[in-house]
This record gives structure tokens, C-alpha cells and sequence, in this order.
């Protein structure tokens, strides 16, 4: 199944916001590491966003699921993008 590289940024000005709502973000990414939906998961250390890496048949599928994340609920992520992504060598490798 084909691999998708979702990209997060993060407006500063909703910190506060984001810090809210944590916990049940982290708990939605939770349940889809579980099932094997996302592959990998984690914020940039500079806090500007975040990166996911999630299997989906395709990038509208993708979309589809990841408008379901409590911080896109909440309009608490400024930019998200969305790539698939061939890895070559590496754990993500096929």
C-alpha cells in the first residue's frame, strides 16, 4: 500500500490551543499507529509542526482520515500537506 508523507505547520499564535487539545490528538494518531495506519509519528523539534507517515490507497483517503485529527477539528493547524512517498532504503523500505 502506497505511503504518504503528511506534513503539519503550526501557527504560533495557537500553542495555547494545541496544548488543550494534546492529549486526545495524541490518542486519535494512538489508535491509528495500533492498527497500522501510521507508520510514524512525531513534531519537529523547533515546534512548527509536525510529521506523519501513514499507509492509504490513496492521497484522498488520506485527506479523508486526517480531517478527522482533533487539532484539524479544531482549525488548530495552519498548513497540512500531503505526499507519497517511495522510500528506497531504510526501515519504510518494501
Amino acid at each position: 500500500m502506497p505511503l504518504f508523507a503528511v506534513q503539519y505547520t503550526y501557527a504560533p499564535e495557537k500553542s495555547a490551543q494545541r496544548d488543550d487539545h494534546r492529549t486526545d490528538h495524541r490518542a486519535w494518531l494512538s489508535d491509528l499507529v495500533r492498527r497500522g495506519v501510521v507508520q510514524s509519528s512525531g513534531p519537529f523539534a523547533d515546534g512548527s509542526g509536525a510529521l506523519m507517515m501513514a499507509e492509504a490507497a490513496s492521497a484522498a483517503d488520506v485527506q479523508s482520515l486526517f480531517d478527522k485529527d482533533p487539532f484539524a477539528k479544531r482549525d488548530l493547524v495552519a498548513e497540512r500537506t500531503i505526499r507519497e512517498w517511495i522510500p528506497v532504503f531504510g526501515v519504510f523500505a518494501g
